[in-house]
């Protein structure tokens, strides 16, 4: 008998594809769950119809799905593994290690989509395939580096351009000199001040000094 699909069936067709099935197959399976329609001389024109619109929708689909290929096309993934020689990774970083990356950048991915076919053994730059819709496919990068150079990566990236923990250092640094040099300049100013004071201290004990000198005098003399 022909039918045809109504959604995608794998390892049978695509939806809006008239193929021809076993009867049983059909009748028992496919229509009843409404995956398929037949194919008959009498509802030829209606089947015309169906499949236009399923063109249609698979249109729409494909057309939503170029979002997210052009965001895919942007993602950058970045393993750390031990290596020994010849940049040989101890373990691998397989399809399963690429989803997880993938669903902690909010991307949702089969794993069956992620076109890997074989785990990867080297340290090196990769460009892995992601089905995502029928033949559409984006490319992202994964770069598997050996371990213990993120430290020194992250230690770059800082001096290169200051994060928000370098940025508050900076500032606490600097609000400290610029403390420091307020409290020297009030010192200075109070050691002056003290200064004055003495010096106007000692020249007031002079002048009475002088005075009870000049009064001892006089009182000697009568």
């Amino acid at each position: 008998m022909k039918i045809i699909l109504k959604e995608d069936i794998e390892n049978l067709g695509r939806k809006g594809d008239i193929i021809k099935i076993a009867a049983g197959y059909g009748r028992n399976y496919l229509i009843p769950k409404k995956l398929a329609l037949e194919v008959t001389s009498s509802n030829l024109k209606m089947i015309e119809i169906e499949r236009q619109a399923l063109k249609k929708r698979i249109e729409q689909e494909r057309l939503s799905f170029q979002g997210l290929i052009q965001k895919l096309n942007e993602v950058s993934l970045t393993f750390y593994r031990k290596a020994g020689e010849k940049d040989v990774i101890f373990g691998s970083v397989s399809s399963s290690d690429i989803k997880d990356a993938l669903d902690k950048l909010g991307f949702e991915i089969d794993k069956k989509k992620i076109i890997l076919e074989e785990p990867i053994k080297r340290l090196g730059n990769y460009s892995v395939s992601i089905r995502v819709y029928h033949d559409d496919r984006a490319e992202i990068k994964a770069e598997v580096v050996r371990e213990g150079e993120e430290k020194e990566e992250k230690k770059k990236a800082v001096e290169e351009e200051p994060g928000e923990e370098a940025r508050k250092g900076e500032e606490e640094i600097k609000k400290e000199e610029e403390g420091t040099e307020k409290e020297e300049e009030e010192a200075q100013a109070t050691s002056e001040e003290n200064s004055k004071v003495e010096s106007q201290n000692s020249e007031a004990e002079k002048v009475t000094s002088e005075e009870d000198s000049k009064v001892k005098t006089e009182q000697s003399e009568k």
